[in-house]
């Protein structure tokens, strides 16, 4: 298992990911190959910010949020 931390770009209506060259060399990488990431925010809190547009977020509403980043990162 590598990590790393990738670049994410617009490709086209969809995002791609920049993997070091590296990474791909030392995993043996090839175009067509299928990989599996997991993918994990900088730091999820920023996500909070501007939240509620302004206003400021409850305890409810931050667990909820919480609970749906929780979820979210195993799919």
């Amino acid at each position: 298992m590598v990590i790393a931390e990738v670049e994410v770009k617009e490709w086209g209506n969809s995002i791609g990911l920049i993997v070091p060259a590296h990474i791909v060399n030392e995993l043996k990488i090839k175009p067509k190959d299928k990989i599996i990431i997991e993918v994990k925010k900088e730091n999820p809190l920023k996500e909070l910010w501007g939240f509620g547009d302004g206003k400021k977020i409850n305890r409810k509403e931050f667990l909820k949020f919480r609970k749906e980043f929780e979820e979210s990162k195993w799919l």
